[in-house]
């Protein structure tokens, strides 16, 4: 179809649109915000009969190459570090999708553009496509890997994992509370715009390393469809803009936005690139480097900056503390061993790192052996079973705090110094940064520096993962999430990749080991004894160690 045509053919498709005057609309979704100046332009005219030979081509290049894997003997070559990681990796991501699927009728429903309607309802067939896909592969990568135990559980799985709700919460943030903070700036502006350059590009390119190009090609086609929700989202930004009143909205939700899709997807995709691959060559991008590369330079210094000439204040401070927190707080370094801290309680096999990790670690991240080195080696060590107990329960052995769990993010607060503790709505929370304090407490409620935002919400349920679990015995906890192989004894979950069943954990191995949540026993505390056990624990680390008075005492 000639572009002429194609134009013809979408300025047409908006005379289908009409709004009754019989009725007063009914708004479903409700938002803050006001679109009544706002212009009707998008800048990536699309229609359907453009769009769906496209997609269809796309897809028979994904299940193809899905079929070549199988009869090239692809899983006789990947590596099982890097397969196992992807037992929550896939197991979390066509969450988000489909709640991107979900948010798009809110954003439909917030903003009087039929012209824009257009572009957002095509986006919402992306997204049902891109979690079909990606559902795919992971039905794929179960029927051929050699350990398909997790693959097997991971839509139950995720919802219920220590750490696969921190993704949980993060997809729901697509769709709940105010439509265009969840499903423009949330989602599109921060999420799909900047985040997906590591997660769709980056990755990928780890995953090919490691013997894995069937995620290449899945990602890579997903990635393909970013610009057009990009469109959209820059579309929505510029016409909120257009009105004063949207200003302090839009400055508020690009800080929560950004914050906490650097505390999750940087966790996340930090941790699989940084620990789920064997390709140590030296000159292979880290995640930092990578990082810098695709969020800082192409959509910090090329996307928002530039919103500066609107009037928009952009978080500076905050872009410039998240890569503090990877550089040089050690981020992704302390997620990673929170992660392996609880193999206990996931559905995925972690190995401990080795001489080659230690001195690729060091190559990109100097002085990462101090810190991190000789705890790994007492995971290696404590991975085969011998009488101890799993490594989160043998402080002493370890010298590793349990850490605090952030109530905004869901992140536990791996960055001690940066701990924030305050009562809200009757319960003393704990934050893992300024910033997280401040979106529960200040951001979501119903209303904002005087002004009244009754669409916003507010944070709510369960979110604390080791609370729901406090004073458990650890081998009912696993029963109770599931995370147990079919012989009704071993453990899916394990410290290392042996799959000898000697050697493998059992319920057994874990029975009479409790479970406490620290945020429980914190608020358990006299305010005094909170005090005290607050300076601590801000005192502790890197890597989790316990304050040197504690260790002392």
């Amino acid at each position: 179809m000639s572009r002429a045509s194609i134009t013809k053919a979408h300025t047409k498709i908006q005379e289908l649109s009409w709004d009754p005057t019989f009725v007063e609309p009914v708004d479903k979704y409700p938002t803050d915000y006001t679109f009544e100046k706002a212009p009707k332009k998008d800048p990536l005219k699309q229609v359907l009969r453009s769009y769906f030979p496209m997609e269809e081509e796309k897809d028979n290049r994904v299940f193809g190459a899905m079929d070549g894997a199988i009869r090239g003997n692809m899983f006789r070559q990947v590596q099982e570090r890097w397969m196992e990681w992807q037992k929550l990796f896939l197991s979390i991501i066509p969450f988000p999708e489909i709640s991107a699927a979900r948010a798009m009728p809110l954003a439909i429903n917030a903003v009087p553009n039929p012209e824009v309607h257009n572009g957002l309802a095509i986006q919402m067939i992306d997204e049902v496509r891109h979690s079909t896909i990606q559902m795919n592969l992971k039905r794929l990568y179960m029927n051929h890997y050699i350990d398909p135990a997790g693959f097997d559980i991971t839509e139950k799985a995720f919802s219920n994992c220590y750490a696969g709700t921190i993704g949980r919460q993060f997809g729901e943030g697509f769709i709940t509370g105010d439509a265009i903070t969840a499903a423009n700036v949330y989602l599109t502006i921060v999420a799909e715009t900047a985040f997906t350059n590591v997660l769709f590009v980056a990755m990928p390119g780890e995953a090919a390393a490691n013997g894995d190009y069937l995620l290449p090609t899945v990602f890579h086609s997903v990635q393909s469809d970013e610009s057009r929700h990009i469109s959209n989202g820059y579309s929505i930004i510029l016409m909120a803009l257009a009105d004063e009143r949207n200003r302090l909205l839009l400055e508020r939700d690009l800080r929560y936005a950004w914050w906490n899709n650097h505390r999750v997807v940087d966790a996340a995709i930090g941790t699989f690139i940084e620990y789920g691959t064997k390709d140590r060559r030296k000159d292979r991008d880290s995640y930092a480097e990578s990082w810098r590369r695709w969020i800082y330079d192409d959509y910090y210094r090329s996307y928002l900056m530039p919103l500066e000439k609107y009037g928009l204040t952009i978080p500076h401070d905050l872009i410039e503390e998240a890569w503090n927190q990877i550089i040089n707080k050690g981020y992704v370094h302390e997620v990673a061993q929170f992660f392996a801290t609880g193999w206990f309680a996931n559905y995925w096999r972690i190995d401990a790192m080795d001489d080659t990790d230690f001195e690729w670690f060091e190559h990109k991240y100097p002085g990462w052996y101090d810190k991190y080195g000789k705890w790994w080696e007492r995971y290696g060590e404590l991975s085969a079973k011998n009488g101890h107990k799993p490594i989160a329960f043998e402080p002493d052995l370890s010298d590793y705090e349990y850490p605090h769990r952030c109530w905004t993010c869901m992140v536990p607060c791996l960055v001690r110094e940066d701990l924030i503790v305050d009562e809200v709505d009757g319960q003393v929370r704990s934050y893992c940064s300024e910033t997280c304090h401040w979106t529960d407490k200040v951001a979501f409620r119903p209303e904002y520096e005087g002004r009244p935002t009754p669409s916003m919400g507010k944070l709510s349920g369960k979110r604390e993962w080791e609370t729901l679990y406090h004073g458990w015995d650890v081998a009912e906890v696993m029963q109770d999430l599931g995370y147990v192989r079919d012989d009704g004894n071993t453990l899916i979950p394990q410290p290392h990749l042996n799959l000898d069943p000697k050697k493998m954990w059992t319920l057994d191995d874990v029975r009479g080991v409790t479970l406490n949540s620290p945020n429980v026993l914190l608020n358990e505390m006299s305010p005094e004894e909170r005090e005290k056990h607050i300076a601590q624990y801000k005192a502790g680390g890197p890597a989790g160690r316990f304050a040197p008075n504690k260790a002392a005492a």
